[in-house]
């Protein structure tokens, strides 16, 4: 009895040997989740350009620096910042038609995080009338003005279902850094490990024509894909709000 015992145990023993090692633990990729504050992408090989305060004079060539290079990007747009979003119609529709991202930047550009739940929904969703009045969409991303987060914004944030992205290289473009400086930015930071989410905007002369093409020509030599900020963060589906949206016919900011 003792022996068969053993002998049991043994052919256990060796059966649990044999058998192949399990395959390594696979991820499930998860879309972000909204009111969590998002500074990087979440896969490596990217590169996500994001712009922020447009549109402005400049948003269209933007657009044909980028389409010519085969690259995408992501705007995060206000509606008066720089004018009345509706006097850059045609830009907007370009920019979207070419498969860019578009997403939110807040109506006015408020230092929000001292505001009253009403009025950072209303910042989120007089932007939002214009989109479905412009593209037919409500974006499903923002980037908080000044990258403010305190206070109701994430709660805000969060009940909308925005999935909120700040940064996590600084251009300093906004603080008269030249193209050059800014470069160094991301030299520093290497093209190694997850991909970047860098603060630039669209409203500098220099940013679109100095700085966008030096980018995208450091991305090409270190193999980097220019992507939207949707898709570096394996989200590529998930740019823009579930539902048709129907436009109320406006076509002013006041």
């Amino acid at each position: 009895m003792l022996a068969e015992t053993v002998l049991a145990g043994l052919a256990l023993a060796s059966s649990a040997i044999a058998a192949p090692a399990p395959n390594p633990i696979e991820f499930v990729k998860r879309a972000p989740t909204p009111g969590v504050v998002i500074q990087k992408c979440s896969t490596p090989g990217v590169l996500a350009l994001a712009y922020d305060d447009g549109p402005y004079q400049y948003t269209s060539r933007l657009v044909d620096i980028l389409d010519a290079a085969g690259a995408k990007a992501t705007f995060f747009w206000t509606g008066t910042l720089y004018g009345c979003i509706y006097n850059q119609a045609n830009a907007v529709k370009k920019a979207f038609a070419s498969g860019h991202q578009i997403a939110s930047h807040t109506w006015t550009h408020p230092h929000w995080a001292s505001l009253g739940e009403a009025q950072i929904r209303q910042e989120i969703t007089k932007l939002e009338d214009a989109f479905v009045n412009l593209i037919g969409k409500k974006p499903a991303y923002v980037r908080p003005p000044y990258l403010e987060t305190g206070g109701q914004v994430l709660p805000v944030l969060r009940s909308l279902g925005y999935k909120v992205i700040t940064n996590d290289i600084d251009t300093g473009d906004w603080n008269h850094y030249s193209p050059q400086q800014s470069e160094q930015a991301f030299l520093q930071a290497g093209a190694g490990g997850n991909g970047h989410i860098p603060l630039m905007h669209e409203t500098y002369d220099s940013t679109v024509n100095v700085l966008t093409p030096w980018l995208i020509n450091w991305a090409k030599q270190n193999n980097l894909k220019l992507v939207t900020v949707a898709e570096c963060l394996g989200d590529p589906d998930g740019a823009y709000q579930a539902g048709n949206f129907e436009p109320n016919g406006q076509n002013s900011c006041y």
